[in-house]
């Protein structure tokens, strides 16, 4: 599973489609989505940066993973951090980006149950980037003093 790459390109910047039905085939896509996020050593991924537009989010933070459909964050903290970011669809760059320190989400998980997850810190950091690709939002949008750095790997989201 190829990792669309580019600030132009149009299928990272269009707006997704949430998931009527979880079929086999959207957990057949997760699957491939955690295996192409593991593989490339990223933390998070979403679905439209393998190509498709719909609202699916996958992140692995510490030994958790966590696949999310049709996420929507419900509450976020006034409190903001800046940390360092960069994003699978645009290796070569970083940059400082405010986000909430705490997020809750609510979304189905795997089995097409509703939850709500509370998040905090690098969890909830990665959520929201994600969350940004389903709208088309990519970090450099947010980002101050973005750089080229292709040796940092361990802040790809």
């Amino acid at each position: 599973m190829n990792i669309l790459t580019g600030e132009n390109n149009p299928k990272l910047r269009q707006k997704s489609k949430p998931v009527t039905h979880l079929t086999k085939e959207v957990r057949s896509l997760i699957t491939e989505m955690k295996t192409t996020m593991e593989e490339n050593d990223g933390v998070g991924l979403a679905a439209p940066q393998v190509g498709y537009p719909l609202r699916i989010i996958v992140c692995k933070v510490g030994d958790k993973f966590y696949a999310l459909v049709n996420p929507e964050i419900i509450n976020r903290s006034s409190q903001e951090i800046v940390m360092e970011e960069g994003c699978l669809s645009l290796p070569q760059l970083v940059g400082e980006v405010s986000r909430p320190e705490k997020v809750t989400v609510k979304a189905l998980n795997l089995e097409g149950k509703k939850i709500k997850l509370k998040s905090f810190g690098l969890l909830a950091r990665v959520i929201q980037h994600e969350i940004d690709h389903l709208d088309g939002i990519l970090f450099i949008d947010k980002a101050k003093n973005i750089t080229k750095n292709a040796q940092n790997k361990n802040i790809e989201i």
